[in-house]
């Protein structure tokens, strides 16, 4: 599983020319699966990133999580996350989990991110959608379930 992390001060998903999720200061999430993902690796994946101290203190050190901006968060599907870029200029998707599996994980990412945190706004899993964020610093990290799940 990888999440691309940008804290924001405010972010946007529109599907067919309407705004469909949108928040103000938090996180814009890129969500991706690949084929051993499993429901346990999604929970400790939402635990590490609600953990995360990425938001500045009053003395601009990054020392404040999402519980302590009360925050709010944009989830995103993203198969492309998983894209194997080795093979020429086209991109593979052999790494991303298939879709059907996929949408389910994404739909427990999600109901699990509601339970431990609150809310979360979100896009449509396989629409065309178009995401648009100020992004805050920018503060952007990458969350792979690899480096993070030993």
């Amino acid at each position: 599983m990888r999440i691309v992390l940008t804290t924001v001060l405010s972010a946007s998903v529109e599907i067919e020319g309407k705004i469909h999720g949108q928040i103000d200061r938090g996180f814009c999430l890129l969500v991706g699966f690949t084929h051993s993902d499993t429901k346990e690796i999604v929970d400790k994946m939402i635990d590490k990133m609600l953990s995360l101290r990425v938001f500045t203190d009053e003395k601009g050190l990054t020392n404040l999580s999402i519980y302590d901006v009360k925050g709010q968060i944009l989830s995103v599907s993203q198969f492309t996350l998983y894209a194997d870029l080795t093979g020429g200029r086209r991109p593979s998707f052999i790494n991303a989990m298939k879709p059907d599996e996929a949408k389910a994980l994404y739909e427990y990412f999600n109901e699990q991110v509601k339970t431990k945190y609150g809310a979360v706004e979100t896009g449509v899993f396989g629409a065309d959608m178009k995401v648009s964020s100020v992004n805050d610093g920018p503060f952007t990290v990458i969350l792979d379930s690899k480096e993070i799940i030993k």
